[in-house]
């Protein structure tokens, strides 16, 4: 898989957002703040971490990637199309009725998912499964979970972190999409999950805390946790819900909402895109 400049990436994710967003207004349905709070670790994870090869998405020695958030899916699937998986014709389709991409990811339907996920809390311990398996087949590749902050508080997310450092899986890396707010509000009013570094650091995990909008950031900390040899790393990453359309920063009704037609194309004329 071709590697990018950050110029390029920053280009990719401003791209990816814009057939986001396009996506679900066509579609009148979708969760467009969680996606774009995870556009620039995606970005990062497709363009320019991971072992993937679009033309032969079932190989062996792939990296494989879990979207744990599955409700953000209209941003992996942006990617997806961009990498070369589908062809960025389908993403008009998002949530229509036989399309290969629904509402959420479907290993089954939707080229290049490696995980159907959609209930929360669920996709670390499938990483976990697949980094072990690796681990134990002596294989090389790794294994990158990307969750939400407010799915943490699902008791089986921490049943993962336990056993994953039990069995020190240097080859698991997991991301916490870190915007502060879910769908009943801010995560700490809902249930609190501070402090978050100490709690992985606990568990025997490498903990590394970024800003999740800067693409060097989420590399330099892909890169250190591949450095690791003798226990998982989680990249902390600071992000904002609904980045890059100034209306949406700092509303949690964008969880789940669907753009008006003004709406939708503000936003787009803000991504520097064509409506």
């Amino acid at each position: 898989m071709k590697k990018y400049s950050i110029e390029n990436l920053q280009a990719i994710a401003r791209t990816l957002r814009r057939d986001t967003i396009r996506a679900i207004y066509l579609a009148s349905d979708g969760h467009p703040g969680p996606s774009l709070s995870a556009a620039d670790i995606i970005t990062a994870l497709y363009f320019g971490v991971m072992n993937i090869d679009p033309h032969n998405p079932k190989k062996q020695d792939r990296d494989r990637f879990i979207l744990s958030k599955g409700h953000a899916c209209p941003m992996l699937y942006a990617a997806l199309a961009h990498a070369g998986y589908f062809s960025k014709d389908e993403l008009p389709g998002l949530r229509s009725l036989h399309s290969i991409l629904q509402g959420h990811p479907d290993m089954q339907k939707t080229p290049g998912i490696d995980f159907t996920s959609g209930s929360l809390g669920n996709g670390l311990s499938s990483g976990l499964g697949m980094a072990i398996s690796a681990k134990l087949q002596k294989q090389h590749w790794r294994t990158f979970v990307l969750l939400g902050d407010g799915e943490l508080a699902e008791g089986v997310v921490w049943e993962a972190v336990l056993v994953a450092g039990h069995h020190k899986t240097a080859n698991l890396t997991a991301i916490i999409d870190n915007n502060g707010m879910q769908s009943g509000g801010s995560v700490e009013d809902v249930t609190g999950i501070a402090p978050l570094a100490d709690k992985f650091k606990s568990f025997g995990w490498h903990v590394i805390e970024i800003d999740g909008h800067d693409i060097q950031q989420i590399l330099d900390g892909c890169n250190e946790a591949k450095e690791q040899t003798d226990r998982p790393t989680v990249l902390i990453a600071k992000t904002v819900k609904g980045r890059g359309v100034s209306y949406m920063i700092g509303d949690n009704s964008w969880h789940k909402r669907v753009f008006t037609q003004k709406e939708y194309e503000q936003a787009m004329q803000e991504l520097g895109g064509k409506v």
